[in-house]
């Protein structure tokens, strides 16, 4: 479970990212956040992802207190979550497969459980056949799936995706989404940053508004 009670971020320029947000996210949910530029989604992302501190309140993620966490716990912690970008990130020089694999080899798994999983989760991600590819020679759906690969290759319970069909026409954009929804249905909970309103309506998920550091719409599924 997620959950952020009174956090608020204000950075040195002065601008106000985010202002006392209350928000829970329940473990196995599937929720988007959307907003404009400016609008906290990137502050939020970022204190998800341990890369910076609120000014006050509560973040607990999986029973973690993130405030205060000592830096030497960051780096397990970090490993519970899976991250996907919109710019997908791949290191050009390895092929599909050792692009995965990398993600394995820096917690330290040994060459045998590489070997098993890598090809699992290529399999589940309809890229098995891409292995040997490199990140140039793959279109643009097929880089956004190795990055979702690499992402849930070590079983994170949360996945974070940063406007990942930002790059990707609409076909594509509604496999990848396709492809998350199944992720999230395997027990991992998803929470998808985005500005598009037509992937939004087109998923029936919990949807979060944020406009200048507040909370202004929480929408769960179902409801119109």
């Amino acid at each position: 479970m997620i959950e952020l009670s009174d956090v608020s971020k204000t950075y040195e320029t002065g601008t106000r990212a985010l202002r006392h947000v209350d928000l829970k996210v329940e473990d196995g949910e599937f929720v988007f956040v959307m907003g404009r530029s400016g609008s906290g989604k990137s502050t939020l992302l970022r204190l998800l992802l341990k890369e910076m501190e609120p000014d006050s309140g509560t973040l607990i993620v999986n029973d973690m207190p993130l405030c205060g966490m000592p830096r030497r716990f960051i780096p397990k912690y970090r490993r519970t979550i899976g991250m996907v970008f919109q710019d997908f990130r791949l290191l050009k020089d390895l092929n599909v497969y050792d692009n995965v694999a990398f993600a394995q080899r820096v917690i330290g798994k040994g060459t045998r459980e590489i070997r098993e999983n890598v090809p699992e989760v290529l399999r589940k991600v309809s890229l098995s056949s891409r292995y040997k590819s490199k990140p140039a020679q793959l279109s643009g759906g097929e880089q956004q799936r190795t990055a979702i690969a690499r992402a849930i290759v070590n079983k994170p319970s949360l996945l974070l995706a940063d406007e990942p069909t930002g790059n990707l026409d609409a076909k594509t954009a509604d496999e990848i989404m396709c492809l998350l929804e199944e992720i999230n249905r395997a027990g991992t909970t998803v929470i998808v940053i985005t500005h598009s309103r037509e992937v939004v309506e087109k998923m029936n998920k919990r949807v979060i508004v944020l406009d200048k550091g507040i909370i202004t719409g929480d929408t769960c599924r179902g409801e119109t």
